[in-house]
């Protein structure tokens, strides 16, 4: 069974809500220290009420896209607020729809520095032998199967999290010396406040696809949450370098 201690410290990005609220709340109830990361000062609390440890939750309001340069250091002053990091869960990010004739520069840029700048230079700053402990420390970052089946319209999307994932893999070769594992997470659906308005269109409007393609039904956070915490457990200190697919067999 996962447990940790009020020692173990790990960064949780997209805190208040959906996979990164999940993420949070299940390190929590296994004894760890979080700090949750988000901009929505009244979702991270709403968060941490929910919380079996609230006193282990330290909530961090920033919008990440806003000094995307000096991310590195911003861990870098976490730690010395907290203490050094177990491990982070990078599960910020959005979801975009432009088809190509829509495409402008300013928008792939826009869309690039959330889900693709932003975790870079958040992984620079974690696996900075000062900020980590290294010591079976783990990073997980939440990709997207969208980067595999390319749906219309999701150029930009798919692409940044293409990005992401195979930019993973490289920094995990790099920082395997240190004690530090890279693994990301391809989700397919996953029903949130976010997303379950449009997932109660694709029910409706494509209900033997929807049987067909999710036998299960969409997926939870809880779903994706429980893999991550996996991944950044001692449990998982032989995995590093992958990218793992959830999604209910749809691919």
């Amino acid at each position: 069974m996962i447990k940790f201690t009020s020692k173990n410290i790990f960064i949780v990005t997209g805190a208040s809500s959906g996979i990164g609220e999940g993420t949070a709340l299940l390190l929590n109830e296994y004894g760890a220290t979080v700090i949750a990361i988000a901009r929505d000062k009244n979702r991270l609390e709403l968060m941490k009420s929910k919380s079996k440890y609230p006193q282990n939750i330290h909530i961090e309001i920033k919008d990440l896209t806003e000094d995307i340069e000096n991310l590195s250091k911003y861990i870098g002053e976490l730690r010395n607020k907290y203490g050094k990091f177990q491990g982070m869960a990078h599960c910020a990010g959005v979801v975009d729809i432009t088809p190509l004739q829509a495409v402008t520069y300013e928008h792939i840029k826009k869309i690039f520095d959330i889900n693709y700048y932003v975790p870079i230079m958040l992984f620079k700053g974690f696996c900075d032998k000062r900020n980590n402990t290294m010591e079976k420390s783990s990073i997980v970052a939440v990709s997207s199967i969208e980067k595999t089946i390319c749906d219309k319209g999701m150029l930009i999307y798919a692409g940044t999290k293409a990005a992401l994932s195979s930019s993973a893999k490289v920094i995990a070769k790099e920082v395997a010396n240190k004690n530090v594992r890279i693994n990301t997470i391809s989700p397919s659906h996953i029903e949130s406040d976010m997303t379950k308005d449009k997932l109660n269109k694709i029910r409706k409007n494509y209900l033997e696809t929807y049987k067909d393609i999710y036998p299960f039904g969409f997926g939870k956070p809880q779903d994706v949450a429980n893999f991550i915490v996996f991944l950044l457990s001692d449990d998982a200190k032989w995995i590093t370098r992958q990218d793992y697919i959830i999604d209910c067999g749809h691919i």
